[in-house]
């Protein structure tokens, strides 16, 4: 049998969007800029592959450490451990206060 463990495997529903966003998304959603210690949500834009993080941070809030390139570095705690992000802003949206 193939091997069928791979980085999107059960993602199926979790990355559909809905029907009136399907598509490009918006050039606003590339150039956002964030200021660090900001939190943002992590919503995985299912059609901008490049810079996406791991599926098990989709609907996770995070804070923002710093740059990395276009990327984001974001610190997420995962349980009782704290982790590291890297994502694209595609894949972000600023936590509504």
């Amino acid at each position: 049998m193939a091997h069928h463990n791979g980085p999107r495997k059960k993602t199926r529903y979790k990355f559909k969007k809905a029907l009136r966003r399907r598509g490009i998304a918006p050039v606003t959603s590339v150039i956002q800029q964030f200021d660090e210690g900001q939190k943002v949500h992590i919503v995985i834009d299912s059609s901008v592959q490049k810079g996406m993080p791991h599926r098990r941070f989709h609907g996770k809030t995070g804070t923002i450490v710093g740059r990395q390139g276009r990327a984001w570095v974001l610190s997420i705690t995962d349980g009782d451990s704290v982790k590291t992000v890297v994502s694209r802003p595609q894949h972000l949206k600023p936590q509504k206060l």
